[in-house]
């Protein structure tokens, strides 16, 4: 589990809610856009770590673009917190020099343009008391509805997925989101594939550190 005391500590910002986009749908428990919405920011939600340089650069500069009183000193206070191994964010080791070049890399970006980020159609509001199986039938049921599922839909159901602790599959996928394997393969991009094999991962890194620990 990672260690967030640092970053609460500090009021961090690392999650915020689409700004100028409007959802079409609102209730008591989501917002739905039909066209998704690039602005929902939610670092740190699936319990996949961070593996490599490119997404540590990339978590970085939303850590930075969300929070753009830091000094520097805060941010490279920030960073060092991020890629302390012992806190859980990271899988590997980066030396002094590395980390501070990237560190004055992503401090020196102005940020006129928010950092790239996946689109989301579902977004669950923070005060939300469902279940994560009661959130995966009204993923299912919403996407179900066109009989089609896009590679944002099949990434929303992803994270849900992962949030059930449960391995990610295809047919989980397709069962979810009530659409064939078929659609599933089709719209699976290398990318999702990627975060797919990472979320996986990090679940059998779960529980094997739970077996060594009832050892």
């Amino acid at each position: 589990m990672r260690n967030l005391r640092y970053i609460e500590r500090n009021k961090i910002i690392y999650r915020r809610n689409p700004i100028t986009d409007l959802p079409d749908k609102v209730t008591k428990d989501y917002m739905y856009f039909i066209n998704g919405t690039h602005q929902c920011y939610e670092l740190f939600r699936s319990k996949a770590l961070i593996t490599t340089h490119k997404s540590l650069v990339w978590h970085l500069t939303v850590l930075w673009y969300l929070n753009p009183d830091l000094d520097f000193d805060r941010f490279k206070d920030l960073a060092i917190n991020i890629t302390n191994k012992a806190n859980n964010f990271i899988t590997f080791t980066i030396n002094e020099k590395a980390l501070n070049d990237i560190i004055s890399l992503v401090y020196s970006q102005d940020l006129d343009r928010p950092p790239k980020n996946k689109i989301r159609k579902i977004i669950f509001k923070d005060n939300c008391l469902l279940s994560v199986t009661e959130k995966l039938k009204i993923v299912g049921s919403i996407i179900g509805k066109s009989k089609k599922a896009d590679e944002y839909d099949i990434y929303e159901a992803m994270l849900l997925i992962n949030d059930e602790n449960k391995k990610i599959t295809i047919n989980k996928l397709s069962e979810q989101l009530k659409v064939t394997t078929r659609t599933i393969y089709r719209n699976m991009s290398k990318q999702l594939k990627y975060e797919k094999k990472k979320m996986n991962e990090s679940l059998n890194e779960k529980v094997q550190h739970t077996k060594l620990r009832t050892i």
